[in-house]
């Protein structure tokens, strides 16, 4: 049997049976839908939207258009460049405010949510904020008056759509077993992923594919279709984000007539970290070597769009042909890391993952004048490796997680991931610097999954479920 092997512990007892196949489907069901907020808003199509070319000075722009755009190098080339990069570190040091609030408010939404059984409702008011802040940046015309409020929106949503996520975590183990989780935890970021398929064609066949019109008329002024896309998105994920709403019950309140402020609630997660530090040591040192190799997951999808134009030669339709692809590849990957975690355990599958996204990226390295078939190949292949490491860590952590206490532990887990979220994109950043071009960075995402792995071999977790 797997060192990670199940035990019990007559203090948190263990339900004999999960949920039904209706409440398993339901819950898979709100990632399905949701994964349009993570691939249209966060990755592909809005927050490139918006350090576009849309929003630098109209004069600049047009200065750049007369001087011949991208193809002629002068000053004219040199003042719009310097206006996109102003754009992305904006929209850099927005998404680092919203990874701090973060990191400050997660663990505290979690536990009071443990306490008073009010999971489900939280879920849905996150959930409801993170589909609101979609719908209104329909409204962010490509102009540049526009760029604050888009910016807004965009970390709005990315805070609210983490805190829908520590209470979506912690819902598995309102419907998952022991003997189920790995598989459970798979199928539902296994539907994450086909859903950002689904969103993905459509955004690439109706309004992005060709030339305007696209579906319903609509053009490209002020940057509509793209607009669309992401109205789309809001749709789509609310749609599909209901029936979690409907078929799972509320989770019982571990303390319901318990009422902290928020200064005694930081002041009991204080507590609750020291604790786990003297009494459930790798719990605590999971959360450390999670946080460091999801940091190298995320860096990742962060800087893979950049590195595949960049280095490797793709063009933006290519970059979403690749997304649809990688989607599908990750999917089978976590459906697959799925079925194993349930067989020799949560540990193996994030280790043996991680020993497969070093290996390949360091291919990819040596293969950086490879072109767009080493790209295809070895992008394809990290994909593979990125979703049984995301979805067999949810696995791991819950079988750890103590009866009432798993939206607390989710939300250390939330926060334990920004804490040191700037690790990837540094080191990304220095690789680049010293190795003067840009596909020195994969070494430096490398270097932090590396990291992760080594942290991550030597524990010896004993499971509670």
């Amino acid at each position: 049997m797997s060192h990670d092997a199940v035990t019990s512990s007559p203090a948190t007892p263990v339900a004999a049976h999960g949920g039904t196949r209706k409440q398993i489907f339901a819950w898979a069901l709100w990632d399905w839908g949701t994964s349009a907020f993570s691939v249209i808003v966060t990755t592909f199509v809005f927050a490139r939207y918006i350090v576009s070319g849309y929003f630098v000075d109209t004069q600049v722009a047009d200065a750049y258009q007369a001087a011949g755009g991208a193809s002629v190098a002068g000053p004219a080339k040199d003042a719009y460049d310097s206006a996109v990069a102003d754009l992305t570190s904006w929209v850099g040091w927005a998404m680092a405010i919203g990874g701090l609030a973060i990191a400050l408010i997660a663990p505290v939404v979690g536990q009071r949510t443990d306490a008073g059984g009010r999971r489900k409702l939280w879920l849905g008011i996150n959930t409801g904020i993170v589909i609101a802040a979609t719908i209104a940046m329909f409204f962010v015309q490509g102009s540049p008056q526009f760029f604050v409020m888009g910016v807004v929106l965009l970390t709005i949503g990315n805070v609210f759509y983490e805190m829908a996520n520590v209470n979506y975590n912690a819902m598995l183990l309102q419907i998952a077993t022991p003997k189920t989780m790995g598989r459970i935890s798979g199928f539902g970021w296994g539907m994450g992923y086909f859903g950002g398929i689904f969103v993905l064609l459509i955004a690439l066949i109706g309004f992005i594919l060709g030339d305007p019109p696209y579906w319903f008329g609509i053009g490209t002024e002020l940057g509509m279709n793209i607009r669309a896309v992401v109205l789309i998105a809001a749709i789509w994920a609310l749609i599909f984000s209901i029936p979690v709403l409907v078929a799972i019950p509320e989770n019982k309140a571990t303390n319901p007539g318990a009422k902290l402020g928020i200064i005694a609630s930081y002041k009991k997660l204080g507590r609750e970290i020291v604790h786990l530090y003297r009494n459930q040591r790798q719990v605590f040192y999971f959360l450390l070597a999670s946080a460091v190799y999801r940091d190298g997951l995320a860096a990742v999808f962060a800087f893979g769009g950049i590195l595949a134009g960049a280095v490797f030669g793709l063009s933006d339709t290519a970059i979403i042909l690749f997304a649809i692809g990688g989607n599908l590849v990750a999917g089978i990957g976590v459906f697959l890391g799925g079925w194993i975690d349930d067989r020799v355990g949560s540990k193996r599958v994030i280790v043996g993952s991680l020993a497969g996204l070093v290996i390949t990226g360091v291919m990819l390295f040596f293969w950086h004048d490879g072109g767009t078939t080493a790209f295809w190949i070895g992008g394809l292949m990290l994909t593979f490796f990125v979703g049984p490491a995301q979805a067999s860590s949810r696995a791991f952590l819950g079988h750890m997680a103590p009866e009432g206490g798993e939206g607390e532990l989710f939300g250390l887990y939330a926060t334990t991931g920004r804490a040191i979220s700037f690790i990837a994109p540094a080191l990304f950043a220095l690789f680049v610097t010293l190795g003067g071009s840009t596909y020195w960075g994969i070494l430096g995402i490398v270097v932090v999954l590396l990291a992760g792995l080594l942290l991550m071999i030597p524990l010896r977790a004993k499971f509670i479920r």
